[in-house]
């Protein structure tokens, strides 16, 4: 992978110095037209030294000059100023061989700021000077002697092609180590990723990448680690369903098998012996209609969880008065708690507490909770109520003084088929469904519901529904 993405790199960096080549000579000819271009539009070429001459200096029309910022100057054949009208950069009546030489050379240097015009009137015996300041000019020439070859000539010509050579070698080597350099930054983080996607490939989504750039790969690195986060959550969840599949199959055929058993088992006494006492009798009976019992709430009770298990599940919420409601529920379940030797406390305030709940369904929260404190608590047990509202939810405790639960047991209360005695038996009469359908109920709410519990100190659930 990494020899393809450097060569492609290369490929394109050595695309880019031709094409860098190729733009520089362009910049050269570009540069050359348009000064040529300027050079024709300047006042100087409107106004050279061969146009406004005079056998007569004295009879030059040199206004326009003046009048466009120029200047102009006549030295005699003995380098003295006669006239000196405008822009005046020599500054001197009278020079020597020398600075008039040094003056010649110095006005066709590059760089100079002003542009000279010199023409030299052999009747009249004098040199005129027409100045211009420069606004702008490009200095970008090669001279070449067309008419007298030199004999450096071949030298000159093998040393610039040799600095053009080592030009164009020095920017290979360059494009070519930058292009390694730039393709390690790119290959690197994209031999991870390959890596990482391979493993994912492979099944092993614990795979993660760790990026130590800021760039666009490095985000990429980052959707890769959550896809793979992701996609492990999703099998531990699988891989946990499947457990709890398995394990409510063996907890429905656990919970079935004994009543079902009992049934089979004296229904079989029944019908084998006809001279069965009717005292016998009836005691058969009761244990099959009890068995019966239990199955069918066993199978209610599947059939609600499953009910709350689907996606299809929702419930009817409407605004009510939560204190009413609460006491219409509970003096529905005065009598089982009288005749279960309990006592109770309500603490319901009397004004009105509102929130959106599906009657129905809460309904069967409240029973749950009673019905849970009932099986697994003695007679005498106090049963308490107690309903509160603050900034941001309403609380409904129910609270009991019974035998309460271990630590390790309250923490699975809330799974299917679990109960609080942890003995799997049929003695208290549950299913171990009532509290699992009840979290689901109150999680449909957009509420929850929670346990306080300590071994022989009773069992508290609340209720958490929000405020709209």
């Amino acid at each position: 992978m990494r020899g393809k993405i450097a060569n492609r790199f290369l490929i394109n960096y050595v695309l880019m110095l031709f094409i860098s080549i190729l733009i520089t000579f362009m910049v050269f000819a570009i540069t050359d037209f348009a000064n040529d271009m300027i050079n024709k539009n300047l006042m100087k070429n409107n106004y050279t030294a061969e146009q406004l001459m005079k056998d007569d200096y004295r009879t030059i029309a040199y206004e326009e000059v003046l009048a466009h910022g120029g200047g102009i100057r006549i030295i005699t054949s003995e380098l003295e100023t006669v006239m000196s009208e405008g822009i005046d950069t020599i500054g001197k009546e009278k020079l020597s061989m020398e600075e008039w030489t040094e003056f010649l050379a110095g006005s066709k240097k590059i760089g100079v700021p002003y542009s000279y015009d010199i023409a030299y009137n052999a009747e009249g015996g004098y040199w005129i000077i027409v100045t211009f300041p420069t606004s702008i000019r490009i200095d970008l020439d090669i001279a070449h002697n067309e008419r007298y070859p030199s004999k450096d000539m071949q030298a000159v010509a093998g040393f610039i092609v040799s600095v053009i050579l080592f030009y164009l070698l020095s920017l290979a080597l360059v494009t070519v180590i930058y292009s390694r350099i730039t393709s390690i930054g790119f290959v690197d983080p994209l031999r991870k990723l390959y890596h990482i996607a391979k493993r994912l490939g492979e099944g092993d989504y614990s795979a993660r990448v760790e990026m130590k750039t800021n760039n666009e790969i490095a985000e990429l690195g980052q959707i890769f680690n959550t896809m793979a986060e992701k996609i492990e959550k999703e099998i531990a969840l699988r891989e946990s369903s499947e457990e709890n599949r398995k394990r409510l199959i063996l907890d429905i055929s656990h919970d079935l098998k004994n009543p079902l058993a009992a049934m089979m088992g004296y229904a079989e006494l029944c019908l084998k012996d006809p001279n069965l006492p009717e005292e016998k009798r009836q005691e058969y009976s009761k244990v099959i209609y009890d068995s019966c019992i239990r199955v069918n709430g066993l199978i209610n009770d599947l059939f609600e969880f499953s009910k709350l298990e689907s996606s299809e599940y929702k419930i009817e919420p409407v605004p009510i008065d939560l204190c009413e409601y609460l006491r219409e529920e509970m003096s529905t379940l005065l009598p089982l708690l009288d005749s279960s030797g309990f006592t109770y406390v309500f603490n319901i305030p009397e004004e009105e507490i509102l929130a959106s709940i599906d009657p129905k369904e809460m309904r069967r929260v409240i029973h749950n909770l009673i019905m849970n404190s009932i099986q697994h608590n003695p007679p005498g047990t106090t049963v308490t109520l107690t309903l509160e509202q603050n900034e941001k939810e309403v609380l409904a405790s129910i609270r009991d003084d019974g035998i309460g639960m271990t630590t390790e047991a309250a923490a699975h209360i809330f799974e299917a088929f679990v109960r609080g005695d942890s003995t799997r038996n049929s003695k208290s009469g549950g299913t171990g469904l009532g509290l699992s359908i009840a979290e689901k109920i109150m999680m449909a709410h957009g509420g929850s519901i929670e346990l306080k519990t300590a071994e022989n100190e009773g069992c508290e659930f609340i209720l958490h529904l929000p405020i709209e």
